[in-house]
């Protein structure tokens, strides 16, 4: 079963039970060839079992919380569980103390009857597109896996079960394209929602102004039940369905968010524009100057770098030899950012989506290629210059979408066999229930050649 209405539907029928979804996912996790001892930091293997057969029990007698209750999923290792740790993939916090509850966004998932069957690897504290952890091992992408390629990051582990199957979805972070970076890098569906429509708390944070929760799965339709959840709703409902004909996606024209493609990515893109546009959608070029802007106006270390080195200052005088290195040195950037520059960067932002939002709410979407290059190598980003060199491309597009306060996902694009290319669609603030059927539409068009 690929999705989760595929699992809801036979659980109902009778034809599986809550605890065999459970043993499937689990046997995959421990599988000795796969990725399950990297992709996650803890397996809730017993609790995952017991809470399976709770739900069958509930099940037959007719008082499941939800359709989608026993269906399990993961978290990724920043939310607080009640009785574990949060460690955020890093070592100076792995014997902290447990969490004394779940994070809002967890228990809504539990309330539903969800069963979270373990807490997915990341990039140390969430600041990095690239995936790699030097403490709990960094989980391979699913291309390529005789060569070892990054997954993307940060929710690099949550993409990686997702897409291997190790449960049905997951929760990630995205704060700069941390959950449609790793989607993009292994083939699966990832959301980043409009940031204040879902809550942070007890999620440990690496930018507060940017910090969004979303899902990763393996189709629309996943990523909007999971985040129909996370965002409150008690009763999710199925998604509205519609074509692509008539649809206006809007194309930045002039801009780095479609410069320098790897061949494969804007092979893809270009095929995937071309087969929208002969299902019936509008695709219309558009000018972004504003845009231009953004290096400028982050050059000082941006958001990321000031609220990290805020939150990470006591820790660092502490523990700060147990980071990776290359984490504290980005985190280390905000150490040297003013309050003016705070102050300036605060009203650049404002000034910078109002500008924006002029400019694109003609659209039902705004496309892009996800990342501008496939998954890279492990061993080419072994020197820090190319680390970072890295780590900026694979981010380029997607952190135009945090800082603008937008909704935006990322769909599979590629052939079976093809390196893993992800379309990326912005919709406006507040507009996710928009841009999920919209991305449902293009969704099915592609599919459907």
């Amino acid at each position: 079963m690929q999705h989760i209405a595929d699992a809801a539907a036979a659980l109902a029928a009778g034809r599986i039970s809550a605890a065999s979804l459970v043993d499937a996912a689990l046997d995959r996790i421990a599988d000795p060839a796969g990725e399950g001892r990297r992709a996650f930091t803890a397996v809730h293997a017993d609790a995952a079992r017991a809470q399976a057969r709770a739900m069958d029990a509930l099940r037959h007698v007719g008082r499941t919380p939800s359709p989608w209750a026993g269906i399990p999923i993961t978290v990724k290792d920043l939310f607080d569980e009640h009785g574990h740790p949060t460690p955020a993939g890093s070592a100076v916090l792995r014997d902290a103390p447990a969490a004394a509850e779940d994070a809002p966004v967890v228990a809504r998932l539990r309330r539903q009857g969800f069963v979270v069957i373990g807490r997915t690897n990341m990039v140390e504290f969430a600041f990095s597109g690239l995936g790699v952890n030097p403490h709990y091992g960094t989980p391979l992408s699913p291309w390529d896996r005789k060569t070892g390629r990054l997954p993307g990051g940060s929710s690099s582990g949550a993409a990686v079960a997702a897409a291997d199957h190790m449960g049905f979805g997951g929760l990630g972070t995205d704060t700069g394209g941390s959950c449609r970076v790793p989607a993009a890098l292994c083939g699966v569906v990832g959301y980043k929602p409009t940031a204040r429509r879902v809550p942070i708390a007890g999620v440990l944070p690496l930018s507060p102004s940017l910090d969004s929760v979303g899902p990763l799965a393996r189709s629309v339709a996943c990523c909007a039940l999971l985040d129909a959840v996370i965002s409150g709703e008690e009763q999710p409902r199925p998604l509205p369905h519609r074509g692509v004909a008539g649809l206006r996606l809007g194309l930045p024209r002039g801009t780095f968010l479609t410069e320098d493609q790897d061949p494969a990515v804007a092979a893809a893109f270009q095929r995937a524009l071309s087969r929208l546009s002969a299902a019936g959608a509008r695709i219309e070029l558009f000018d972004i100057p504003e845009l231009s802007e953004l290096p400028l106006v982050n050059a000082t270390g941006g958001f990321a770098a000031s609220e990290a080195w805020a939150w990470h200052r006591g820790l660092v005088a502490g523990k700060g030899a147990g980071y990776d290195p290359r984490i504290l040195a980005r985190i280390r950037r905000g150490e040297r950012m003013s309050a003016a520059d705070y102050i300036d960067l605060v009203a650049a932002r404002a000034r910078l989506i109002a500008a924006v939002a002029k400019r694109s709410s003609a659209f039902d979407a705004m496309v892009t290629p996800t990342c501008p290059i496939v998954p890279p190598a492990l061993a080419e980003v072994a020197a820090e210059a190319d680390y970072n060199r890295i780590n900026l491309l694979l981010l380029r597009n997607t952190a135009v979408g945090n800082f603008l306060d937008r909704c935006s996902i990322s769909l599979p694009i590629h052939r079976p066999g093809e390196a893993p290319v992800g379309l990326m669609l912005t919709g406006e603030a507040m507009a996710d229930a928009a841009l999920f059927t919209t991305a449902q539409a293009v969704e099915a068009a592609l599919a459907a050649h």
